[in-house]
């Protein structure tokens, strides 16, 4: 096993460039011919004409990699700088990853070289910089968490701000389930920071804007506009999402596959029709609309952390990724999480290792269901580490983002009225 202090950490400070040709190539081989496929349509406002060969800063809904695509069709011809994690630099490779333009980074981990070289790519390089800022895909076709951060950040870089809002990236192909169902996507592109706001607009106003901007669902945009989904395994891994049985109560013991999930402590079934939305084959329909299953799972948890009863403990099998070359696998560790916030307990490098996350450290959880084939985990960084964590327990990655982001939101919330009460 290398030790630890010989192990090479990933540069982040390395200076980015614009994209050289390669990026045109794939744009025209594989972005393009992808989109034809699916039938995509990019509407763009008016205004955007404002921002045509300008700089600007772009905010991008995640749900699917086919967002990526969208993206660059939206900008085309204008070159772009965008951001990735290190698992995509290791998927494939940094050499290629910076001729493309992108810049590394580890998921909810603060990092002044990204707002440095954010700044860099927008007024030395004078390229479009696209950021995703739910950091992670939707794990319910609606909006992922947004801190109040973000609008501070985006004010920073004192440039016209556009939004891509997707629909059908999602229902297309669900994190929990990647058979592409090969419906349409579409986006809108818009602006909404022009460029003669940007002196006068605050980061609250900018904040308020992004959130207006970002509402979305998917699962209602399916139905409000009649977009049949047939294909026979639509339901498939739909319980990763929904792990909480409506009708008794347990967690962890629902199951999917086919168009049917069911729970089997009580043997409640439902079925996912063409439309997205469920309909129980017995008895009451707790919840039609996908999304307000996931919403009152989300409120349990929530009550669990208000009442100080929320505990999750499990082994987990611990891998790193210091840099972008290669995981190093470092056997069995333990994951705990509290209201007080989060605690990995492993051997990392030979040498024993405790890492520890208070509630205000991190607003979010990057979950993964069957990474690569390896089974379901979750990746927790640190500024020079990332831990990827495959967990034993079924079906607990979902509750586990859940919880994160309520301690935080708890966290938050009293910080914040304890500065007003001073």
């Amino acid at each position: 096993m290398v030790s630890k202090d010989k192990v090479k950490r990933f540069d982040f400070k390395k200076k980015p460039h614009r994209p050289y040709f390669l990026m045109y190539a794939a744009k025209y081989i594989i972005s393009f011919p992808d989109l034809k496929k699916r039938g995509a349509v990019i509407r763009k406002s008016d205004d955007m004409k404002e921002l045509e060969g300008k700089p600007y800063l772009l905010l991008v809904t995640h749900s699917s990699l086919v967002d990526l695509n969208l993206m660059l069709k939206a900008t085309h011809p204008y070159p772009v700088n965008n951001v990735m994690t290190l698992e995509g630099f290791n998927t494939y490779t940094a050499p290629l990853m910076r001729h493309l333009g992108v810049l590394g980074k580890r998921k909810f981990v603060t990092d002044i070289n990204l707002i440095r070289n954010m700044k860099y790519c927008l007024h030395e390089l004078k390229t479009i910089f696209v950021l995703f800022p739910e950091t992670r895909y939707s794990l319910d076709g609606c909006t992922s968490y947004l801190p109040d951060s973000l609008g501070g950040l985006v004010r920073m870089m004192n440039v016209p701000v556009a939004v891509m809002r997707i629909h059908g990236n999602f229902v297309t192909s669900p994190q929990w389930n990647h058979k592409n169902k090969g419906i349409r996507v579409e986006a809108d592109l818009f602006p909404i920071v022009k460029p003669d706001e940007i002196k006068a607009v605050s980061a609250d106003e900018v904040m308020s804007r992004i959130r207006e901007a970002f509402a979305y669902d998917d699962y209602r945009w399916q139905l409000d506009n009649n977009v049949v989904i047939d294909h026979p395994d639509r339901a498939n891994g739909l319980h990763c999402l929904l792990y909480k049985c409506p009708a008794c109560g347990e967690e962890h013991r629902m199951n999917s596959g086919g168009c049917e999930l069911w729970c089997e402590a009580c043997g409640k079934r439902w079925r996912q029709n063409e439309y997205g939305q469920l309909e129980a084959l017995s008895g009451e329909t707790e919840f039609p609309h996908i999304p307000d299953w996931s919403n009152w799972e989300r409120e349990c948890v929530r009550r669990e952390i208000e009442d100080g009863t929320y505990y999750f403990e499990d082994d987990v099998q611990v891998q790193t990724l210091p840099n972008w070359t290669k995981f190093y696998k470092h056997g069995m560790g333990k994951l705990i999480q509290t209201p007080e916030g989060t605690r990995i307990e492993c051997k990392a490098y030979g040498e024993d290792t405790v890492v520890v996350k208070a509630p205000l450290d991190m607003y979010s959880m990057h979950v993964e269901y069957d990474y690569l084939g390896r089974g379901d985990c979750v990746d927790i960084s640190t500024n020079d580490e990332s831990y990827w964590l495959y967990l034993t327990k079924r079906d607990a990655i979902t509750k586990l983002s859940f919880a994160t982001e309520e301690i935080y939101k708890k966290a938050y919330a009293n910080a914040n009225f304890a500065k007003r009460t001073k």
